[in-house]
């Protein structure tokens, strides 16, 4: 029989996070805990500073769940194949085994954009959308998702496409409009750029922008005029959590 809950952890460059899930809610069961990423985000400083967030989750599930990791890089077949704001040292790691034998059990384990944009379809924005929804995280990069039909197609990296001659994450990431001081307006535009770009070569059902950013999507999505409907993500930093938990448990 399935489990009904199940506990998700966020690995980000910054901030390692998690919780217990309700599967059928994608209502978050416990607080949220939340631990410092180590600085330069090495291999074995990651997996110690994860153990010891799930030692404390753990203490508030009672008995074993289900457990689903999402991580900032392309994740397949259980290894690390890129490195975004940790170190490059987990390129090409078999990170999967890794965790599970700093953690003591089995996991499931995932890209990070891709486990939001589970979220999303789940419990979220996407939710009874056929086809395909685009879901784009707006932050230090741009991650990004594919949900056909309520199938996740993993690793689809589209913040690193070229966009008028560099990578679109560069120019159209929240970080550049902080880095580089722009308006909403001026930020918008390259967004516009990015998206047009994406439903040029897609065609999309539903683009469904996540991150931080997303609370202030009253400032800047109004301001794109695009074919395809374009929504505010609803989960924002649960997403990882709540996608990592629901693939945990399939």
């Amino acid at each position: 029989m399935a489990s009904e809950h199940a506990i998700g952890i966020d690995i980000g460059g910054t901030g390692i996070k998690g919780a217990v899930v309700d599967l059928g809610t994608g209502e978050l069961l416990t607080e949220r805990r939340k631990v410092a990423t180590p600085e330069g985000g090495r291999p074995a400083d990651i997996l110690e500073a994860t153990d010891e967030l799930l030692a404390v989750i753990a203490s508030d599930a009672g008995p074993t769940l289900p457990l689903g990791v999402c991580f900032p890089s392309v994740v397949k077949h259980g290894y690390t194949l890129s490195a975004a704001n940790i170190s490059e040292d987990w390129i090409g790691l078999p990170a999967e085994e890794l965790f599970e034998k700093e953690l003591g059990r089995e996991i499931h384990f995932i890209n990070d954009a891709d486990a939001a944009g589970f979220a999303e379809s789940r419990y979220g924005a996407a939710v009874g959308v056929d086809g395909l929804v685009i879901l784009a995280t707006l932050g230090t990069g741009i991650g990004t998702a594919f949900i056909y039909d309520g199938v996740l197609v993993p690793n689809t990296e589209l913040g690193h496409m070229e966009v008028d001659g560099v990578h679109a994450e560069k120019r159209a990431a929240y970080s550049a409009m902080e880095r580089e001081s722009l308006s909403w307006k001026e930020w918008a535009a390259r967004l516009q750029r990015f998206f047009d770009t994406v439903e040029f070569l897609f065609t999309p059902d539903l683009l469904v922008v996540g991150g931080g950013v997303s609370k202030h999507h009253e400032q800047f999505l109004p301001l794109l005029k695009l074919t395809t409907p374009i929504v505010p993500a609803v989960h924002r930093n649960n997403a990882g959590i709540l996608g990592a938990a629901a693939l945990a448990a399939r």
